[in-house]
C-alpha cells in the first residue's frame, strides 16, 4: 500500500504537522497513533498553561489538543488509532500493527513525531529494591488524572523536571503530603514559573545538590535515604510513594539503526527538520525535548513545509554543519542549507547570567547576542537575522 505522507504519532507534533501538510496541499496524509485517542501526552495534562503563544489564551492540555483534533476531523486526513509502527526501513517502508493485523506501507515521505519517554530508576542506577509505590512521574500523572487512582499518602519526588514539579502540586491538591523534591544538580531542571507555582505556593521544599542514596522497603516503599552532596549529611524521609522525574528520552528507537544521531542523542536535521536520510523529517520531543507545547506545534509546521519541498522535488545544495561549541549542551539544527532565515535552538551546559551567544564562521565572528540569563533546563531560540550571509560551517558558542 503506497502513501504520500505518513506521520508517526498523533500528539501535538503529529497533529500540527498533519494540518500544515494539508494546508500546503499535500494529499494522501496518514497519521498513525498507537493510543486509542489522539492528543498524546496532552490528554493527561489537565493543568493550565498551554496555548499562550499558539492561541493567545491559557488552556489545559486536553483543551489544546481538542483545538487541533477538531480541525483534523474537518480535513481530508486519514487517522489510524490503536496502531503501532513496529518496523521502519531506510526505503520508507513501514510495518504497522493495527487491529491484530500487520499492514505493509510504502511512504514517499515520513514525519517522525513519536514524542519521548521517561528515564527509569534503572537508567540512573538507583540503589535499593524496587518495591511497589515507586512510579515514573508521567505514569503517576496518567493514573491519577485519567484513571482516578489514589497512589499513596506521603510522597517524595526525585528530579525537578517540569513533570515532577507539576505532580508535586497535583498530589498536594489530592491531599497527599509531599515531603519535598530532590534534585541532584545545584539548580532545578524545571521552568521557573513551575517552581514558583508548584513548589513555593504549596510550601514544598526543594533539596538541591542532593541525591537519593537508597530506597527502603521490599514489598512496599517505606522511605528513602537522601544525601546532601555538599555536606555528605544523610537524612531519612519516610514516604509510601516515590515519583521519578529524572529526564526524558526521545522515542527514536525505530530509526536509530539508519538515521545519523549526534553526540547528545538527537537525530541530525537541517532547518527544515529533514534528516540526513532524505525524505525523513523529525519534530517535537522525538527530536529534542521542548519546554512548551506551543514550540512543538511551530516546529512541526517546519517539518511539514520541509516535507512539501521534498515531495515536489526541490533539491538542496550542500548542507553545512552547525557545530556545538563551548558551553553549548545541545542544539538544533545541526545542518543548514546556505541561507540565513532560520533559528538555532540551544541549551547551555550551566546556568549563566549576562551571557553572550556567539556565531563563528571559521575564526570570524558573524553574530553576537547578549542574553540576561541562560539555564540548562530552558531552551533558547537564536534567530539568524536577515542579511547575514551564511556559506559554510558555523560554530555556536556561549561566553559567560
Amino acid at each position: 500500500m503506497k502513501r504520500r505522507l505518513v506521520i508517526i504519532g498523533g500528539g501535538p507534533a503529529g497533529l500540527s504537522a498533519a494540518l500544515e501538510a494539508n494546508r500546503l496541499g499535500i494529499d494522501d496524509i496518514l497519521v498513525v497513533e498507537r493510543e486509542a485517542d489522539l492528543g498524546g501526552i496532552l490528554n493527561q495534562c489537565i493543568h493550565s498553561g498551554f496555548g499562550i503563544h499558539e492561541f493567545g489564551e491559557e488552556l489545559t492540555g486536553p483543551e489544546y489538543a481538542a483545538r487541533f483534533i477538531e480541525e483534523i476531523k474537518q480535513a481530508p486526513i486519514e487517522i489510524w488509532t490503536s496502531a503501532s509502527v513496529v518496523a521502519l526501513r531506510p526505503n520508507k517502508q513501514l510495518t504497522v500493527l493495527r487491529h491484530a493485523e500487520l499492514i505493509e506501507l510504502e511512504a514517499e515521505a515520513v514525519i517522525l513525531a513519536m514524542g519521548c519517554r521517561e528515564r527509569t530508576a534503572g537508567a540512573i542506577s538507583l540503589l535499593g529494591e524496587r518495591p511497589s509505590g515507586m512510579y515514573l512521574a508521567g505514569a503517576a500523572q496518567k493514573m491519577i488524572n485519567l484513571e482516578g487512582l489514589k497512589l499513596g499518602k506521603t510522597a517524595l519526588i526525585y528530579g525537578s523536571g517540569d513533570i515532577g514539579l507539576i505532580m508535586a502540586r497535583r498530589l498536594s491538591l489530592e491531599g497527599v503530603e509531599v515531603k519535598g523534591v530532590v534534585e541532584i544538580n545545584p539548580v532545578s531542571s524545571g521552568l521557573q514559573r513551575n517552581i514558583a507555582q508548584c513548589l513555593n505556593d504549596f510550601d514544598i521544599p526543594l533539596f538541591l545538590n542532593t541525591r537519593i542514596k537508597q530506597v527502603l522497603g521490599r514489598e512496599h516503599l517505606e522511605g528513602v535515604i537522601i544525601e546532601d552532596l555538599v555536606t555528605a549529611e544523610e537524612r531519612l524521609i519516610e514516604c509510601d510513594m516515590l515519583l521519578l522525574s529524572v529526564g526524558l528520552i526521545p522515542e527514536n528507537d525505530l530509526v536509530q539503526s539508519f538515521l545519523p544521531i549526534d553526540g547528545s542523542g538527537k537525530i541530525v536535521v537541517d532547518e527544515d527538520r529533514e534528516s540526513l536520510q532524505t525524505g525523513f523529517f523529525a519534530c517535537g520531543n522525538v527530536l529534542h525535548v521542548h519546554d512548551i507545547v506551543d514550540d512543538v506545534s511551530e516546529e512541526a509546521r517546519l517539518a511539514a513545509r520541509g516535507a512539501k519541498h521534498y515531495l515536489v522535488g526541490l533539491t538542496k545544495t550542500e548542507r553545512y554543519k552547525v557545530i556545538q561549541g563551548q558551553e553549548v549542551l545541545s542544539l538544533i539544527p545541526q545542518r543548514y542549507v546556505g541561507h540565513s532565515l532560520f533559528e538555532v535552538y540551544l541549551r547551555s551546559k550551566k546556568s549563566l547570567r549576562k551571557a553572550t551567544i556567539q556565531l563563528f564562521q571559521g575564526d570570524t565572528l558573524i553574530l553576537e547576542k547578549k542574553v540576561p540569563i541562560l539555564i540548562p533546563s530552558q531552551l533558547y531560540r537564536l534567530k539568524i537575522p536577515e542579511g547575514i550571509k551564511l556559506e559554510g560551517d558555523i560554530t555556536v558558542e556561549i561566553k559567560p
